[in-house]
């Protein structure tokens, strides 16, 4: 059992009636419920808990929150592992496993500290300086800079734990729980608003939780029994939803924001219906921003040493969990808001040494009362550098001359076990900054705060520069008021408890301490997870990284899982003094969310394995099923493959599909082929610049095939259109690409030709398609149909009828994709099933066979029609496929056309469509096999192609494939080889069409 050395005998939040086990690095230590990871930690003593990324140098708790660089923890075991987790955010609980990163064999004992023994060798830049020759040496690198680095371990095995995710809109979205938070979300909650309150921490109040006994108040309440009634009161509005433990990690557009709710992370055993994490997207009528500030550390000579950490972290530890973050403590600040943590940790019985202000002569109310209990107060000094390996032991204190630029006089060393620091604090502004706000410089508090808003947006208290707390419930009132009446809810100016606040001074911005050591030995973090130093900021600006955003991606500050976090504002201060600039001119680094680190998890919600993608079925779904088909997912739908007898082979199912499909009739259920209803004046003129050809000719009645290009001059989709009225078209896509088209025609029409009057209407789900092919098609049709005319004249090839087919209306159309006399059946939805029924049961004198997308491949590639997706790689031109003849020379422009001119593009060597027969007719080729013309015992061998499609033709009795081939066309008889891993097999280059190439049978 661990003894809880520094922890208080009373006070703060914690219950110590739930006294909790956990283990550090296989080390059994006890907290209590309400402790963090951090605290708990603290509490038994341990202050070193890590390694820093690059150095390994021995790292130290930090903070007491989101900002935390240091105190990252791999979590649990198996597929609940968790790699980063700030310890500052973990909540203990029973029988929790922390481990340690970035070390080994152990924290103590760290190989890789070596680093930091080379560190004169690896300055800013030094990956992209050194790890550039040889080329193919560069995955080694990468291999093994990643297990240096040694960022955590994903877990091997399945997550058992489910996430969900909700939307929700309100009025008013209340995003921290903080005084001015609390008091927007009060003041936007009583006039009947709709609210939600977020804050990420377990209990609603920010900083009023480290407040100790009888300190700050509201009122005439102490400032927690403040909270504690406004929580309640919140409580209570049926309108009001309060969301503890929820991070809000992104705000978008439109004021849409993405929240993150921990749902059960933090219970020892969770409730089997209740999810782990719960993904919130809110879209929100107004927002009030109460994010609150982060206190800024100081950059001094070795300021990375555990036991060295942020002043306000320790009074957190000390009033809100009962720690004593150490036993004898110095503490160095350029404000006053130190002085508050010096009182307190005194009072418990901590002996601080000394308090050295950057100011030269401070003398604000909390300066005095720090002198007035015998606190040794010294203006105009620094500390200079500390000492100690796994945690400070001292710290060198000098004088500072009048410009703050240089030490001076003598050096006096005091002992300490604790080095509390402070800077100032940067209003947390990254959500404000991510809705498009604009940032304002406050050159007297060196901080940067809201400007501008950019949507329905304002920020409050703290994260807008207000630190006091009056100041904090007046803006927090203020904001609640003005957001809820700009959602419609006009209320009475807001009755703000009073609040009294010491006097305080203005800070002393120095953004890097000087030292008496030499510069090139100062080793002064400003990012304390990556290892960097001011003189890595100086170093880059030398070499000319005067952007602030290639300052962070050279350096890699603000680059870890805190995102700058503490170090940001003291990069940027740091680079403009370099630069000789201002610190606005320099400008900040982009914002981007997440906030703070999310799970995949929570991204992915419920959408895994079969809730991955929806799942398509036709109203035919059922009667495949019942006669043994074979499922495959073609896009979200799911397609009959091929319909097995007892006893078959796949192999013999889809012979004997194809070959009914050939002799007599097979039918087809097409639903799925994408469906897109156009209609408007312009219909045809939007057809003529989304396909190649032409189509403003084409007569009602008709159909035509059509190839669509993207800009690139590649082939982006393909399909038949029907043109059903003078002003009125049909047309159809691949399966798979179906929404992209009709995203593709959407973003046309709307963005490039909005003067055209044409309308798409997904229509894909209203209709089922039953397609039946071969030479007694028609003989079936007749039997089903009294008012279509079916002979060849009257219906030819490419054309459509409406009449009904088994009593139903129905639009039929002459056309085949599998070579055959095909006729396609569309008829509403509902009635599918019907006509499908009565199409079988005509059928049955002629052996009608119902056959899936393999049969459907087979007889398609013995015609060499191509499938959009498998013979095309992105990379194919018309021209590739053999199919100039289908796009016109006589049409002015459209989609594509221009890059068909490219040199690249009429180029003689590309890869053209060719068919391929193998030596043995048996010998069925791989899909993806590469071709190559000579034959060599190893590898390298040149690629001058690759096979597309391959099946064995139960109509040629052989094997057949198609595959791009360089310079194809010009090889026919030429032979090549097709190669996979385990064989390489002779082919021959022949054409595509390997089946009535004069299309006799299609026109029949």
């Amino acid at each position: 059992m661990s003894v809880q050395r520094f922890r208080e005998a009373a006070g703060g939040r914690i219950d110590r009636a739930k006294p909790l086990a956990f283990h550090f690095d296989g080390r059994r230590l006890e907290g209590f419920a309400g402790d963090t990871l951090a605290s708990a930690l603290l509490a038994n003593g341990v202050h070193m808990v890590g390694r820093s990324f690059k150095y390994h140098r021995p790292r130290g708790i930090l903070s007491a929150g989101a900002e935390e660089p240091n105190a990252l923890f791999q979590l649990g075991a198996g597929g609940r592992a968790d790699a980063n987790q700030k310890a500052t955010q973990v909540e203990l609980r029973e029988g929790l496993m922390a481990e340690s990163q970035n070390r080994w064999p152990a924290l103590r004992f760290d190989v890789m500290a070596l680093n930091d023994l080379a560190a004169p060798l690896l300055p800013a830049g030094f990956y992209y300086k050194t790890f550039m020759w040889p080329a193919a040496l560069w995955r080694t690198y990468e291999k093994v800079i990643r297990r240096a680095a040694g960022m955590g371990r994903a877990p091997a095995e399945p997550d058992p734990d489910r996430y969900d995710q909700t939307n929700a809109h309100c009025d008013v979205l209340v995003v921290g729980g903080g005084p001015a938070g609390l008091m927007a979300a009060l003041v936007a909650g009583r006039t009947g608003a709709r609210v939600i309150l977020a804050d990420e921490q377990a209990e609603m109040g920010g900083q009023l939780l480290s407040e100790p006994a009888g300190g700050a108040t509201i009122g005439d309440a102490p400032a927690v029994a403040w909270v504690e009634a406004a929580v309640a009161e919140l409580a209570a509005m049926p309108e009001v939803r309060r969301l503890p433990r929820t991070t809000v990690f992104g705000y978008y557009d439109h004021n849409y924001l993405g929240l993150l709710e921990r749902v059960t992370g933090h219970l020892g055993t969770a409730p089997a219906h209740l999810p782990r994490e719960r993904l919130w997207k809110v879209r929100a009528k107004q927002v009030v921003l109460a994010t609150g500030s982060i206190e800024r550390p100081l950059v001094f000579d070795a300021n990375d040493r555990p036991g060295i950490m942020l002043a306000g972290a320790a009074r957190t530890y000390l009033n809100r969990y009962a720690v004593r973050a150490g036993a004898r403590a110095v503490l160095f600040t350029n404000n006053d808001s130190a002085y508050s943590a010096a009182l307190e940790l005194h009072a418990a019985g901590v002996a601080v040494a000394i308090i050295v202000d950057l100011r030269p002569a401070p003398a604000g109310e909390l300066p005095k009362r720090a002198r007035a209990a015998g606190i040794e107060v010294i203006g105009g000094h620094a500390v200079v550098g500390t000492s100690g390996r796994v945690r400070v032991r001292g710290a060198r204190i000098m004088a500072l001359d009048e410009a703050g630029e240089r030490v001076t006089g003598a050096v006096r060393v005091l002992a300490c076990d604790l080095l509390l620091m402070s800077g100032g604090w940067n209003p947390t502004v990254h959500l404000f900054s991510q809705s498009r706000g604009t940032l304002a410089f406050e050159s007297d508090a060196a901080i940067f705060v809201p400007g501008e808003s950019a949507q329905a947006e304002r920020s409050a208290g703290a994260a807008a520069g207000i630190f006091d707390l009056s100041g904090c419930l007046t803006s927090g009132g203020a904001a609640g008021r003005a957001a809820a009446q700009a959602a419609g809810y006009p209320g009475p100016n807001a009755d703000i408890p009073a609040a009294a606040d010491p006097a305080c001074e203005p800070l002393r911005p120095i953004w890097a301490v000087p030292s008496d050591r030499p510069p090139g030995k100062i080793r002064a973090f400003v990012d304390f997870q990556n290892d960097v130093a001011a003189k890595d900021l100086r170093l880059a600006a030398r070499e000319g990284y005067r952007s602030v955003e290639h300052l962070k991606r050279y350096t890699t500050t603000g680059m870890g899982t805190d995102q700058g976090k503490t170090s940001n504002v003291n990069a940027l201060a740091i680079l403009a003094k370099t630069l000789e600039a201002e610190i606005p001119a320099v400008g900040t680094t982009t914002f981007r969310p997440p906030y703070t680190p999310i799970t995949f998890g929570a991204i992915a919600g419920r959408e895994l394995g079969e809730l991955y993608d929806p799942i398509r079925r036709t109203p035919l779904h059922h009667w495949h099923a019942a006669h043994g088909a074979a499922f495959e997912d073609v896009g979200q739908w799911k397609r009959p493959w091929y319909y097995p007898r007892p006893g078959e082979s796949m192999h013999e199912a889809v012979n004997r599909e194809v070959e009914a499909a050939r002799a007599s009739i097979g039918i087809l259920d097409a639903t799925t082929l994408g469906k897109i209803d156009i209609q408007g004046r312009d219909a045809a003129e939007l057809l003529n610049r989304i396909y190649t050809n032409a189509w403003s000719r084409l007569e009602v009645g008709r159909c035509r095939y059509g190839l669509m290009l993207g800009e690139d001059g590649m082939v982006f989709d393909d399909g038949v259109t029907a043109r059903l009225g003078q002003h009125h078209y049909l047309m159809s896509t691949t399966t798979g690409g179906a929404a992209r088209v009709l995203a593709w025609l959407e973003e046309w029409a709307q963005t490039e030709w909005p003067e055209l009057e044409a309308f798409m209407t997904p229509v894909t789900e209203q209709w089922a398609t039953v397609s039946v092919s071969g030479p007694n098609a028609r003989r079936l049709l007749s039997e089903l149909t009294d008012d279509l005319m079916l002979d060849a004249d009257a219906f030819p090839f490419m054309s459509l009828q409406e009449g009904h087919v088994a009593g139903v209306p129905a639009r039929v159309m002459r056309i085949s994709f599998t070579g055959e006399l095909s006729f396609e059946i569309n008829v509403p939805a509902s009635h599918g099933l019907a006509v499908w029924n009565a199409c079988m049961t005509a059928g049955e004198k002629f052996g009608i066979t119902p056959f899936g997308t393999e049969a459907m491949h087979v007889l398609r590639a013995e015609k060499g029609f191509v499938i959009v997706g498998q013979d095309t790689d992105g990379t194919v031109t018309p021209g590739d496929l053999g199919m100039d003849w289908i796009v016109s020379k006589k049409k002015p422009n459209f989609i594509g056309k221009r890059s068909l001119s490219r040199a690249d593009t009429a180029r003689g060597d590309r890869k053209q469509l060719v068919g391929l027969l193998t030596d043995d007719p048996d010998e069925v080729l791989t899909e993806g096999a590469q071709i190559v013309a000579e034959v060599r015992p190893k590898p390298p061998m040149k690629m001058v192609g690759f096979v597309t499609s391959a099946y064995y033709s139960p109509t040629l009795g052989r094997s057949i494939a198609l595959a791009l081939v360089e310079r194809g066309r010009e090889r026919m008889g030429e032979r090549l080889h097709a190669c996979t891993p385990d064989e390489v097999v002779p082919v021959t280059v022949t054409g595509t069409v390997f089946f009535d190439p004069e299309g006799e049978r299609v026109r029949g």
